[in-house]
């Protein structure tokens, strides 16, 4: 299957976007039930209680510019976003997990009643720079799948991605890459990847002197292909899972003519 380009999602897709979020939003009210807010986060600073205040406040932020309103928030880089993020946490001190996974619910919801009034097309500004509308849905999406997946394994509770969900957010992830480029790691860098999404189809990413360029089929041969799974590529996009332990556990797979590039691959970007 070959996804939709990001600058267009079809009537059916941007139906199944919208029914996703508010699903996701939904089950944040599940898995939070019961937990303890001040359960750390494995591997993360924040405990499920700020992790899921931090959630209310991005599902609100995005609705508020789902419906057309103006939302500064850092300059979209991984620095500035975190100071953000603190700032946001420190003003609001609200911890309960019942009333943050009913929060995380209705701002999903707002989100998606403010976004289907409007053009799927129409520019937004975001976080992480100008999209369109329906890649911020996407932006929402990969948001919430991947601080509840980092709830849920705090909590030992099943996560929410699977691999109808991953594809909803592939358009977000495929147009925030060479935003989240890390430029120090990329310096200088000139490649071709191929990669392949199992049952999602593929991209490419080309490096070109440390600039990366994200395109649909790749403009030359690849030096290096890798093929993932839909919940590892998502994890590994995000920060959750490192190449290299992938590639141990068989998760990824590598091939051309530079195949040794795949474990540094991920490294070459700063998730925010």
């Amino acid at each position: 299957m070959t996804l939709p380009l990001p600058e267009h999602v079809p009537g059916a897709a941007r139906t199944a976007l919208f029914e996703a979020v508010t699903a996701v939003g939904d089950e944040a009210v599940a898995l939070l039930a019961g937990g303890r807010g001040d359960t750390p986060i494995p591997g993360a600073e924040w405990t499920v209680g700020e992790a899921a205040a931090h959630l209310a406040m991005a599902n609100e932020l995005m609705a508020d510019l789902a419906a057309g309103e103006e939302r500064p928030y850092g300059d979209g880089t991984p620095g500035a976003l975190a100071a953000a993020n603190a700032a946001s946490l420190a003003r609001r001190p609200e911890r309960d997990l019942t009333v943050l996974g009913g929060e995380i619910a209705r701002q999903a919801r707002e989100f998606t009643a403010a976004a289907g009034a409007r053009a799927g097309t129409e520019p937004v500004l975001t976080p992480l720079g100008p999209m369109d509308l329906d890649t911020l849905g996407a932006y929402l999406l990969t948001h919430m799948l991947g601080h509840l997946y980092d709830i849920a394994l705090a909590l030992g509770r099943p996560h929410p991605i699977d691999r109808h969900r991953v594809g909803l957010t592939m358009p977000f992830l495929r147009t925030a890459m060479p935003r989240v480029l890390d430029a120090r790691a990329a310096a200088g860098h000139s490649a071709c990847y191929r990669l392949r999404v199992r049952g999602l189809g593929g991209f490419a990413v080309t490096f070109t002197d440390g600039v990366a360029v994200v395109s649909q089929e790749p403009p030359r041969r690849p030096d290096c292909t890798i093929l993932t799974g839909p919940v590892a590529f998502f994890l590994i996009a995000l920060g959750r899972y490192t190449a290299t332990g992938a590639l141990a556990r068989g998760k990824v797979l590598a091939w051309g003519r530079r195949p040794w590039l795949a474990p540094g691959f991920p490294r070459l970007f700063a998730a925010p």
